[in-house]
């Protein structure tokens, strides 16, 4: 699987997660929220990889996880991130779904 297929992956989950909203399920909504979340930070992970890197096993066997911080460390997005947490709609929403898990 490769980052577009990762990207792609996750905004499909996004649109599954508003019809099951709109549908009033809403644990089914978290759950494809946080599916498609995680997508988005293997898509990082995947960015950050050069096409002919012979990349580095422990980074490999790490990305193999559904813990939302240890994406966000293999992605080298936590700067970003602690950008974006200044917003207060956005903290709400990171501290509702930062420990989902599958």
């Amino acid at each position: 699987m490769n980052r577009q297929d990762l990207r792609k992956l996750a905004e499909l989950r996004v649109r599954d997660a508003e019809v099951l909203l709109a549908g009033r399920r809403y644990a089914g909504a978290y759950y494809l929220c946080g599916y498609a979340v995680e997508c988005a930070l293997k898509a990082c992970i995947a960015k950050r990889t050069k096409q002919a890197e012979f990349p580095d096993r422990k980074r490999v066997m790490d990305s193999y996880t559904h813990d939302f911080r240890e994406l966000v460390r293999l992605a080298n997005i936590q700067k970003e991130l602690n950008t974006q947490l200044t917003g207060q709609r956005f903290a709400q929403n990171w501290t509702l779904l930062r420990d989902w898990s599958e």
